[in-house]
Protein backbone atom coordinates (compact mmCIF):
# COMPACT_ATOMS: atom_id res chain seq x y z
CA UNK A 1 0.00 0.00 0.00
CA UNK A 2 2.78 2.37 0.71
CA UNK A 3 4.10 1.67 -2.87
CA UNK A 4 1.07 2.71 -4.40
CA UNK A 5 1.11 6.16 -2.60
CA UNK A 6 4.79 6.40 -3.49
CA UNK A 7 3.76 5.41 -7.62
CA UNK A 8 0.94 8.12 -7.11
CA UNK A 9 3.88 10.46 -6.29
CA UNK A 10 5.63 9.56 -8.81
CA UNK A 11 3.02 10.09 -11.12
CA UNK A 12 2.55 14.04 -9.83
CA UNK A 13 6.23 14.30 -10.86
CA UNK A 14 6.37 13.20 -14.26
CA UNK A 15 2.82 15.07 -14.71
CA UNK A 16 4.43 18.29 -14.15
CA UNK A 17 7.70 17.93 -16.08
CA UNK A 18 5.59 16.72 -19.28
CA UNK A 19 3.22 19.73 -18.91
CA UNK A 20 7.18 21.94 -18.31
CA UNK A 21 8.16 19.84 -22.27
CA UNK A 22 4.44 20.10 -23.34
CA UNK A 23 4.57 24.28 -22.84
CA UNK A 24 8.38 24.83 -24.65
CA UNK A 25 6.92 22.59 -27.70
CA UNK A 26 3.71 24.88 -28.28
CA UNK A 27 5.81 27.88 -29.04
CA UNK A 28 6.35 26.24 -32.23
CA UNK A 29 4.27 23.37 -32.90
CA UNK A 30 0.34 22.85 -32.59
CA UNK A 31 -1.62 21.06 -29.88
CA UNK A 32 -2.48 18.43 -32.38
CA UNK A 33 0.79 17.23 -33.09
CA UNK A 34 1.86 17.38 -29.40
CA UNK A 35 -1.06 15.50 -28.31
CA UNK A 36 -0.04 12.46 -30.99
CA UNK A 37 3.58 12.92 -29.63
CA UNK A 38 1.97 11.99 -26.35
CA UNK A 39 0.70 8.47 -27.28
CA UNK A 40 3.20 7.89 -29.98
CA UNK A 41 6.70 8.86 -28.63
CA UNK A 42 5.58 7.19 -25.63
CA UNK A 43 5.10 3.55 -27.15
CA UNK A 44 8.24 2.44 -27.38
CA UNK A 45 9.01 3.13 -23.72
CA UNK A 46 5.73 1.18 -22.74
CA UNK A 47 5.83 -1.76 -25.94
CA UNK A 48 9.24 -2.29 -24.56
CA UNK A 49 8.62 -4.73 -21.43
CA UNK A 50 6.27 -6.75 -23.74
CA UNK A 51 9.24 -8.48 -25.38
CA UNK A 52 10.16 -10.52 -21.97
CA UNK A 53 6.29 -10.99 -20.63
CA UNK A 54 3.19 -11.99 -21.96
CA UNK A 55 0.08 -10.32 -23.07
CA UNK A 56 -2.41 -10.60 -20.32
CA UNK A 57 -5.69 -12.07 -21.05
CA UNK A 58 -8.26 -9.39 -21.81
CA UNK A 59 -11.59 -9.00 -19.88
CA UNK A 60 -15.09 -8.36 -21.05
CA UNK A 61 -15.02 -4.77 -20.80
CA UNK A 62 -12.20 -4.09 -22.29
CA UNK A 63 -12.82 -2.45 -25.59
CA UNK A 64 -15.40 -0.73 -24.50
CA UNK A 65 -13.09 0.65 -21.83
CA UNK A 66 -10.74 1.44 -24.51
CA UNK A 67 -13.14 2.82 -27.28
CA UNK A 68 -14.93 5.37 -24.37
CA UNK A 69 -11.35 6.07 -22.35
CA UNK A 70 -9.46 6.84 -25.77
CA UNK A 71 -11.94 9.49 -27.08
CA UNK A 72 -12.03 11.42 -24.21
CA UNK A 73 -8.58 11.14 -23.34
CA UNK A 74 -7.78 13.05 -27.00
CA UNK A 75 -10.30 15.61 -26.32
CA UNK A 76 -9.17 16.24 -22.64
CA UNK A 77 -5.64 16.83 -23.89
CA UNK A 78 -6.04 18.40 -27.04
CA UNK A 79 -7.88 21.09 -24.58
CA UNK A 80 -5.23 20.86 -21.65
CA UNK A 81 -2.84 21.42 -24.40
CA UNK A 82 -4.97 24.60 -26.12
CA UNK A 83 -5.19 25.97 -22.58
CA UNK A 84 -1.58 25.73 -21.71
CA UNK A 85 -0.59 27.52 -24.99
CA UNK A 86 -2.96 30.56 -24.77
CA UNK A 87 -2.30 30.93 -20.78
CA UNK A 88 0.43 30.68 -18.61
CA UNK A 89 1.31 27.26 -16.93
CA UNK A 90 1.07 28.60 -13.38
CA UNK A 91 -2.23 29.76 -13.90
CA UNK A 92 -3.98 27.03 -15.68
CA UNK A 93 -2.31 23.53 -14.29
CA UNK A 94 -3.49 24.50 -10.78
CA UNK A 95 -6.83 23.93 -12.45
CA UNK A 96 -6.53 20.33 -12.66
CA UNK A 97 -7.17 19.97 -9.14
CA UNK A 98 -10.66 20.62 -10.09
CA UNK A 99 -10.71 16.64 -11.28
CA UNK A 100 -10.66 15.11 -7.41
CA UNK A 101 -14.03 17.58 -7.41
CA UNK A 102 -15.75 16.26 -10.21
CA UNK A 103 -14.80 12.74 -8.99
CA UNK A 104 -16.95 13.11 -6.32
CA UNK A 105 -19.97 12.65 -8.63
CA UNK A 106 -18.11 10.41 -11.32
CA UNK A 107 -16.58 8.05 -9.43
CA UNK A 108 -20.25 6.89 -7.35
CA UNK A 109 -21.79 6.75 -10.71
CA UNK A 110 -19.30 4.76 -12.55
CA UNK A 111 -17.42 3.24 -10.69
CA UNK A 112 -19.38 2.74 -6.73
CA UNK A 113 -17.02 4.57 -5.06
CA UNK A 114 -18.06 6.87 -2.10
CA UNK A 115 -15.68 9.15 -0.58
CA UNK A 116 -16.59 9.90 2.95
CA UNK A 117 -17.96 13.53 4.18
CA UNK A 118 -14.46 14.87 5.03
CA UNK A 119 -14.39 15.62 1.21
CA UNK A 120 -16.99 17.95 0.89
CA UNK A 121 -14.45 20.47 2.87
CA UNK A 122 -11.51 19.55 0.34
CA UNK A 123 -13.63 20.52 -2.50
CA UNK A 124 -14.55 23.53 -0.89
CA UNK A 125 -10.59 24.25 -0.43
CA UNK A 126 -10.24 23.82 -4.24
CA UNK A 127 -12.76 26.47 -4.80
CA UNK A 128 -11.08 28.51 -2.30
CA UNK A 129 -7.83 27.94 -4.04
CA UNK A 130 -9.04 28.52 -7.36
CA UNK A 131 -10.24 32.42 -5.35
CA UNK A 132 -7.05 32.81 -4.77
CA UNK A 133 -5.15 31.88 -7.76
CA UNK A 134 -6.98 34.69 -9.41
CA UNK A 135 -7.38 37.12 -6.66
CA UNK A 136 -5.97 39.69 -8.14
CA UNK A 137 -8.97 40.21 -10.46
CA UNK A 138 -10.97 41.10 -7.04
CA UNK A 139 -10.81 45.03 -8.30
CA UNK A 140 -14.02 44.12 -9.88
CA UNK A 141 -16.23 42.68 -6.95
CA UNK A 142 -16.10 39.72 -4.76
CA UNK A 143 -17.06 37.65 -7.74
CA UNK A 144 -14.26 38.76 -10.41
CA UNK A 145 -11.64 36.03 -9.44
CA UNK A 146 -14.18 33.42 -9.89
CA UNK A 147 -15.53 35.40 -13.44
CA UNK A 148 -11.69 35.69 -14.49
CA UNK A 149 -11.30 31.98 -14.25
CA UNK A 150 -13.91 31.55 -16.80
CA UNK A 151 -13.83 34.74 -18.59
CA UNK A 152 -10.41 33.64 -19.81
CA UNK A 153 -10.60 31.09 -22.50
CA UNK A 154 -7.41 29.06 -21.58
CA UNK A 155 -8.60 28.48 -17.61
CA UNK A 156 -12.14 27.80 -19.07
CA UNK A 157 -10.51 25.12 -21.42
CA UNK A 158 -8.86 23.27 -18.33
CA UNK A 159 -11.99 22.76 -16.64
CA UNK A 160 -13.47 21.06 -19.35
CA UNK A 161 -10.41 19.63 -19.76
CA UNK A 162 -10.38 18.34 -15.91
CA UNK A 163 -14.60 16.99 -16.15
CA UNK A 164 -13.19 14.97 -19.12
CA UNK A 165 -10.15 13.46 -16.62
CA UNK A 166 -12.45 12.80 -13.77
CA UNK A 167 -14.51 10.27 -16.18
CA UNK A 168 -11.44 8.83 -17.58
CA UNK A 169 -9.72 8.29 -14.46
CA UNK A 170 -12.63 6.50 -13.65
CA UNK A 171 -13.00 4.53 -17.22
CA UNK A 172 -9.32 3.97 -15.97
CA UNK A 173 -9.50 1.67 -13.54
CA UNK A 174 -11.80 -0.71 -15.54
CA UNK A 175 -9.64 -0.99 -18.29
CA UNK A 176 -6.51 -1.68 -15.74
CA UNK A 177 -8.86 -4.78 -14.43
CA UNK A 178 -9.91 -6.16 -17.45
CA UNK A 179 -6.12 -5.95 -18.55
CA UNK A 180 -3.11 -4.86 -16.59
CA UNK A 181 -1.52 -1.32 -15.74
CA UNK A 182 1.24 -1.41 -18.76
CA UNK A 183 -1.25 -3.15 -21.33
CA UNK A 184 -3.81 -0.45 -20.42
CA UNK A 185 -1.20 2.23 -21.03
CA UNK A 186 0.09 0.98 -24.57
CA UNK A 187 -3.67 0.60 -25.11
CA UNK A 188 -4.54 4.66 -24.97
CA UNK A 189 -1.50 5.37 -26.28
CA UNK A 190 -1.51 3.38 -29.33
CA UNK A 191 -5.38 4.34 -29.50
CA UNK A 192 -4.10 8.23 -29.61
CA UNK A 193 -1.87 7.65 -31.56
CA UNK A 194 -4.06 5.91 -34.02
CA UNK A 195 -6.83 7.83 -33.95
CA UNK A 196 -4.54 11.46 -34.72
CA UNK A 197 -2.51 9.86 -37.44
CA UNK A 198 -4.75 11.39 -40.51
CA UNK A 199 -3.87 14.82 -39.03
CA UNK A 200 -0.54 14.45 -38.41
CA UNK A 201 -0.07 13.17 -42.26
CA UNK A 202 -1.69 15.81 -43.09
CA UNK A 203 -0.07 18.50 -41.17
CA UNK A 204 3.24 17.09 -42.46
CA UNK A 205 2.09 17.04 -46.44
CA UNK A 206 1.44 20.72 -46.35
CA UNK A 207 3.60 22.58 -44.45
CA UNK A 208 5.07 20.95 -40.95
CA UNK A 209 8.31 20.45 -40.96
CA UNK A 210 10.29 18.86 -37.69
CA UNK A 211 13.70 19.89 -36.85
CA UNK A 212 15.95 17.55 -34.69
CA UNK A 213 15.51 19.79 -31.58
CA UNK A 214 11.84 19.18 -32.16
CA UNK A 215 11.88 15.52 -32.48
CA UNK A 216 13.89 15.39 -29.16
CA UNK A 217 10.98 17.40 -27.52
CA UNK A 218 8.70 15.39 -28.66
CA UNK A 219 10.27 12.19 -27.89
CA UNK A 220 10.86 13.70 -24.45
CA UNK A 221 6.92 14.85 -24.08
CA UNK A 222 6.31 10.99 -24.64
CA UNK A 223 8.65 9.52 -22.10
CA UNK A 224 7.25 12.01 -19.49
CA UNK A 225 3.79 10.69 -20.67
CA UNK A 226 4.46 7.64 -20.48
CA UNK A 227 6.32 7.14 -17.12
CA UNK A 228 3.02 9.19 -15.71
CA UNK A 229 0.81 7.01 -16.90
CA UNK A 230 2.09 4.08 -15.77
CA UNK A 231 3.32 4.99 -12.39
CA UNK A 232 -0.78 6.22 -11.99
CA UNK A 233 -2.37 2.92 -13.19
CA UNK A 234 -0.06 0.71 -10.72
CA UNK A 235 -1.34 2.89 -8.15
CA UNK A 236 -5.05 2.65 -8.84
CA UNK A 237 -4.79 -1.08 -8.93
CA UNK A 238 -5.12 -0.88 -4.60
CA UNK A 239 -5.84 2.78 -4.46
CA UNK A 240 -9.13 4.41 -4.88
CA UNK A 241 -9.52 5.96 -8.35
CA UNK A 242 -10.19 9.76 -6.30
CA UNK A 243 -6.96 8.92 -3.50
CA UNK A 244 -4.67 8.29 -6.60
CA UNK A 245 -6.06 11.54 -8.90
CA UNK A 246 -6.07 13.68 -5.63
CA UNK A 247 -2.22 12.79 -4.96
CA UNK A 248 -1.05 13.18 -8.71
CA UNK A 249 -2.72 16.40 -8.81
CA UNK A 250 0.18 17.63 -6.18
CA UNK A 251 1.87 18.04 -9.64
CA UNK A 252 0.20 21.41 -9.60
CA UNK A 253 2.63 23.26 -7.47
CA UNK A 254 5.05 21.73 -9.06
CA UNK A 255 4.43 23.15 -12.53
CA UNK A 256 3.70 26.40 -10.55
CA UNK A 257 6.89 26.52 -9.41
CA UNK A 258 8.03 25.40 -12.70
CA UNK A 259 6.40 28.24 -14.29
CA UNK A 260 8.37 30.53 -12.57
CA UNK A 261 11.67 29.12 -12.81
CA UNK A 262 11.45 28.23 -16.58
CA UNK A 263 8.95 30.74 -18.05
CA UNK A 264 9.88 33.43 -15.78
CA UNK A 265 5.47 34.24 -14.93
CA UNK A 266 4.17 36.72 -12.62
CA UNK A 267 2.59 36.43 -9.98
CA UNK A 268 3.50 33.51 -8.39
CA UNK A 269 3.21 34.19 -4.62
CA UNK A 270 -0.83 34.30 -5.50
CA UNK A 271 -0.95 31.27 -7.77
CA UNK A 272 1.68 29.39 -5.66
CA UNK A 273 -0.53 30.18 -2.61
CA UNK A 274 -3.44 29.23 -4.54
CA UNK A 275 -2.07 25.74 -6.03
CA UNK A 276 -1.18 24.43 -2.22
CA UNK A 277 -4.57 25.49 -0.77
CA UNK A 278 -6.48 23.80 -3.84
CA UNK A 279 -4.09 21.02 -3.10
CA UNK A 280 -4.62 20.72 0.52
CA UNK A 281 -8.01 20.04 -0.36
CA UNK A 282 -7.00 16.84 -2.99
CA UNK A 283 -5.32 15.61 0.66
CA UNK A 284 -8.50 15.69 2.60
CA UNK A 285 -10.79 14.46 -0.50
CA UNK A 286 -7.87 11.76 0.04
CA UNK A 287 -7.92 11.31 3.41
CA UNK A 288 -11.81 11.14 3.03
Amino acid sequence: MIFSYFYALLSALFESLKDVSSKIGLKDMDEYLVTWAFGFFALPFLALPFIFISIPLLGSQYWIALLADGALNVIATILQLKAIKKSDLSLTIPLLAFTPLFLLIMSPIILGQFPTMLGVIGVILIVIGSYVLNIKRRNGGYLAPFKAMLGQRGPRLMLYAAFLLSITSSIDKIGVLNSSPLFWAVSVHSFTSITLAPVIIREINHHLKLTNPDIRLLFAVGLFSALAIVTQYIAITTLLVPYVIAIKRTSTIMSVLFGYLIFKERGIKGRLLGAAIMVLGVILITLS
